[in-house]
């Protein structure tokens, strides 16, 4: 491995690898990133020798030509950072100090963009005169109304989770256990999307109507329906925005960020949020917190909730004023 394929050899072990731990989302996100460099290359073997300073900055800039945003370029550079080091610790690849340090490998904050109050609202609350799309509109609703649940997390839910009026579930991301006391509002979009098939033996019984449940979780089959579940709902998405008139851009991860940046604007404190977030990136400073509980976090729920609702209303009164 150490002359002509080593670098791709490397990749495609550790790919493989992943797929065996059922870990098909970040196996797909390798994939990706060792194709799109093979490309540059001009070869499907990329020998370690390929890998230097310069290539990487010509590959940083070639993927910036191609369109790409920084985070997606971040993400392709972490990913080959994280073979070459494989390689270096097994004995396959020369240590080069610094080899990365001229590409981008960091996380841009400034892609991340919540919708306005006022376009939020018209997102979860104005009428789209289709039965597709108030299908769309109940799931992102929910979503929001879940403290910002991704949808991953969302289309993963088992009946099981649903514990009288709570929520009990792990992230998919981060296996972080968590929990959202459902409110009063959610109850007729979760019976609208509620899943009416009975369990099939061995296999996952979801709550909403989002995945069949034919595949097991850790089956590339299963992510593959899961992907294919992502797309068509980020393609709804679109076209909700359009047909509500929406300036902004919608995606799912829209309405997470929303969540959140709604809460910061309340002035919820930012350890509460990341906490309802499931999220573990306050780093030290999380760990000297105290946690908070189920009855604060829902009172930040039905806040958040309660100023998307109303912000509309407020500012018609504030203009008849």
């Amino acid at each position: 491995m150490r002359n002509k394929n080593g670098f791709s050899r490397c990749a495609e072990f550790y790919i493989g690898r992943l797929r065996k731990e059922g870990r098909h989302s970040t196996a797909h996100v390798y994939k990706n990133a060792l194709f799109s460099f093979s490309k540059f290359c001009g070869t499907l073997n990329v020998s370690f020798r390929q890998v230097t300073r310069e290539s990487l900055r010509r590959y940083g800039q070639y993927l910036y030509e191609c369109g790409l945003k920084p985070n997606t370029i971040s993400t392709y550079m972490r990913m080959l950072r994280s073979i070459y080091n494989r390689g270096v610790e097994a004995g396959i690849a020369s240590y080069v100090p610094r080899l990365f340090h001229d590409v981008y490998t960091g996380v841009d904050i400034r892609q991340k963009k919540a919708l306005p109050a006022v376009e939020l609202h018209k997102l979860l609350y104005e009428d789209p005169k289709s039965e597709r799309l108030r299908r769309t509109q109940a799931i992102a609703a929910l979503m929001f109304q879940f403290c910002g649940m991704s949808f991953a997390d969302l289309a993963h839910l088992e009946k099981s989770a649903l514990d009288q009026n709570v929520l009990r579930y792990n992230r998919i991301k981060t296996k972080t256990p968590m929990s959202v006391e459902v409110l009063d509002t959610a109850r007729e979009m979760i019976n609208q999307l509620r899943n009416r098939e009975d369990a099939q033996p061995d296999r996952p019984d979801y709550l909403f109507d989002i995945l069949s449940g034919k595949q097991k979780r850790q089956d590339e089959k299963g992510y593959r329906e899961y992907q294919s579940a992502l797309r068509q709902f980020n393609n709804c998405l679109k076209d909700l925005a359009r047909a509500l008139r929406l300036q902004s851009p919608v995606t799912s991860y829209t309405l997470r960020h929303s969540w959140a940046t709604t809460a910061k604007y309340r002035g919820v404190p930012i350890e509460m949020i990341s906490e309802s977030l499931g999220h573990k990136s306050i780093k030290t400073t999380q760990i000297y917190l105290k946690g908070f509980g189920l009855k604060e976090r829902t009172e930040v729920n039905k806040g958040n909730l309660s100023y998307v609702r109303n912000c509309c209303v407020d500012r018609k009164k504030s203009v008849k004023c």
